[in-house]
């Protein structure tokens, strides 16, 4: 289990680009291609009324103009606990949301 730090630094190096957004502001205004993420509830599996593991799962959105980019199945592929949920498009951009454990 990694740091959001640590996550922030991978998505950036896996981007290129420094153009990655941890919750957002709505007036923040975004450069394209970028990584938004931010915390889901944990995955906690307990044992004897004990934590035994934990898992923190993000909400990551990959947002790019380009439809064929491929970043988007480098993205599951690159994280071991990464599922591409859904894909939608919004304002001429196309978001390709993922489930991230990390």
């Amino acid at each position: 289990m990694g740091r959001r730090t640590d996550l922030h630094d991978e998505l950036k190096t896996l981007l290129g680009t420094s153009d990655c957004y941890f919750q957002p502001s709505p007036s923040l205004k975004l450069k394209y291609p970028c990584y938004v993420y931010s915390r889901d509830p944990s995955d906690t599996i307990r044992a004897d009324n004990l934590m035994y593991r934990r898992v923190h799962k993000y909400s990551l959105t990959y947002i790019t103009k380009n439809p064929d980019d491929p970043l988007v199945d480098e993205t599951e592929s690159h994280f071991q606990m990464c599922k591409f949920n859904r894909h939608y498009k919004a304002d001429d951009l196309n978001h390709y949301h993922y489930d991230l454990f990390y």
